[in-house]
């Protein structure tokens, strides 16, 4: 390897210089392209010269910061242009340039435009991608280079397609169920809070009645009311710490598998859960295995896409017992995690030989179900939330007009 000595220019203007090292010069500009550099001058570096940190950590860093700022609607949509443009019969750098083009967010763009690069230096698109983590997920890669190797990247692109548009819909149908109840909640909280710590203490200071005379509900009330005036800001902090090392526990390994195998015991989440775990196993394993992926190569990428620690692993598990000589279906079975008709549905389709068929048929099927799963939760859980509120809000106001009513009754039977 050969130490270059190079001045070079980022693509946003920014001058660099540093020491690349490189079989030969046209190597070493090549490297310098790959990480968004343009070469103005190049030479063999002398004992004097030494390597420039800021423009390597620009090199590493730029991208990953930049595909932050990415969001899977974006990638999405540009899975679909792309495929669009490789049916069209397009080379794979000419339909990276002409994407690019296309797009109004800088981020997606200069992307676009390092991929470009990357492809026009020899590399593959699967590798270019590798280097954004962030948007392009190890599926996404594994299906890329498939279709590469294959000569079949625009049918694999097509079938990322299909999984990303279904993820998109999963995502886009939890938010919108989730952002009814937690506007619900803020208000409740807010609205109980004000009633507590102003509404209840003045209201009960106008009626000029003694604290022993006060009916027990209003008791607990004004007692609950006095410790959040002076322990509220304590006890927000006290819940905030627990907060934070909630998450962190969440975040480890123990505590992560803890946390998911809770969440599939909840009555209405964890059955919600279950169905669209596999309805994505069915598509992703489906999607993998007809684009020539290995089985167990295909496992080892389905179990990062399930969202469950507790799947996770025990689909580590059936990879295991398949390693050691056993047909996919047995394991699948014998976990009791996965619902019976996709077992049975693997095990044809591994002794008919159409496995990946199978799968992507009922696919459909399973789909169908976690919708109609989403929908009666996005119906339900609402709805109990708004009368457990409800519940609150009422014993609030009973407790609240008790004292009332008992001064009526006393002055009416005085």
């Amino acid at each position: 390897m050969i130490r270059y000595a190079y001045k070079a220019m980022s693509k946003e203007g920014r001058p660099s210089s540093g020491v690349i090292e490189a079989v030969d010069r046209k190597s070493a500009i090549c490297l310098l392209a790959q990480r968004g550099h343009f070469a103005l001058e190049m030479k063999e570096a002398g004992p004097s010269d030494a390597p420039s940190a800021e423009s390597a950590e620009t090199a590493v860093r730029e991208p990953l910061f930049t595909a932050r700022r990415i969001s899977g609607r974006d990638v999405l949509l540009i899975t679909e242009q792309l495929t669009t443009a490789l049916r069209a019969g397009l080379p794979v750098l000419q339909a990276l340039q002409i994407v690019g083009q296309q797009q109004t967010k800088p981020a997606i763009r200069k992307m676009l435009e390092d991929l470009a690069q990357s492809v026009r230096s020899g590399r593959s698109l699967s590798e270019a991608m590798r280097e954004y983590p962030q948007a392009f997920s190890t599926l996404y890669c594994s299906m890329v280079s498939v279709g590469e190797t294959g000569g079949i990247l625009d049918e694999t692109m097509q079938q990322l397609v299909r999984l990303l548009s279904r993820e998109n819909k999963v995502q886009s149908s939890f938010k919108n169920a989730s952002a009814y109840p937690a506007f619900v909640l803020a208000v409740g909280f807010v609205s109980v809070g004000i009633i507590l710590i102003w509404i209840l203490p003045r209201l009960i200071e106008a009626m000029g009645m003694e604290p022993a005379a006060l009916p027990l509900p209003t008791k607990m009330l004004l007692g609950l009311s006095h410790f959040l005036a002076w322990y509220g800001w304590l006890l927000a902090g006290l819940l905030g710490i627990a907060g934070f090392f909630f998450l962190r526990w969440k975040r480890t390994s123990a505590g992560r598998l803890q946390w998911d195998r809770f969440k599939l015991k909840l009555p209405l989440m964890g059955h919600v859960l279950r169905t669209l775990a596999v309805g994505r196993l069915a598509r992703t394993l489906g999607s993998l295995t007809k684009c020539g992926i290995p089985i167990l190569n295909a496992l080892g990428v389905v179990r990062d896409t399930l969202g469950n620690e507790v799947l996770a692993r025990q689909i580590d598990h059936v990879s295991d017992e398949v390693k050691a000589g056993s047909d996919l279906a047995t394991p699948l079975g014998q976990s009791g995690l996965f619902d019976p008709l996709l077992v049975q549905i693997v095990s044809i389709g591994e002794q008919t030989g159409k496995l990946d068929e199978m799968l992507l048929q009922a696919a459909e099927t399973f789909d169908e179900q976690a919708d109609s799963v989403l929908q009666r939760y996005m119906s339900l859980f609402p709805a109990i939330l708004i009368l457990l509120l409800a519940a609150v809000i009422f014993f609030l106001i009973a407790a609240t007009l008790l004292p009332i009513i008992g001064m009526d009754l006393s002055v009416f039977s005085g």
